[in-house]
């Protein structure tokens, strides 16, 4: 799903973005200095494999995404600089979004329930 930075305002614009078992939902807004605010909610369950046994397992999901979007390159407060995606065609693909953060996730270490809490694990 793809939308116009410029149909984005003051008040919230809702969005619902799925992907296997997974759901995306939230909403964009304009924010100040020329932002929009993406805040949503990943939750649902990600099929992936145990790091520790290499099993695989469903993975619930239930993570709170928050950051800014610039509609081309922001270069203005270097403090949010980490939170803020850069669109260069004036769209933001909700999708791509959903798969990035869920590649994020997968990216991460995780373990089985029967490999939670094994000596095997390095914390």
């Amino acid at each position: 799903m793809k939308i116009s930075l410029n149909k984005i305002s003051k008040t919230p614009l809702d969005f619902d973005v799925k992907a296997d078992k997974i759901t995306f939902k939230g909403f964009l807004q304009y924010d100040s200095a020329k932002l929009i605010l993406l805040k949503a909610k990943l939750s649902g369950k990600l099929e992936t494999a145990c790091d520790v046994c290499a099993e695989d397992f469903l993975l619930d999901i239930d993570e709170d995404v928050e950051f800014y979007i610039s509609d081309g390159i922001y270069t203005k407060n270097q403090d949010l600089f980490l939170e803020v995606v850069e669109s260069f065609d004036s769209m933001i693909d909700l999708q791509e979004i959903i798969n990035s953060e869920i590649e994020l996730i997968l990216s991460d270490y995780k373990s089985c329930g029967n490999c939670t809490g094994s000596d095997y694990i390095v914390e």
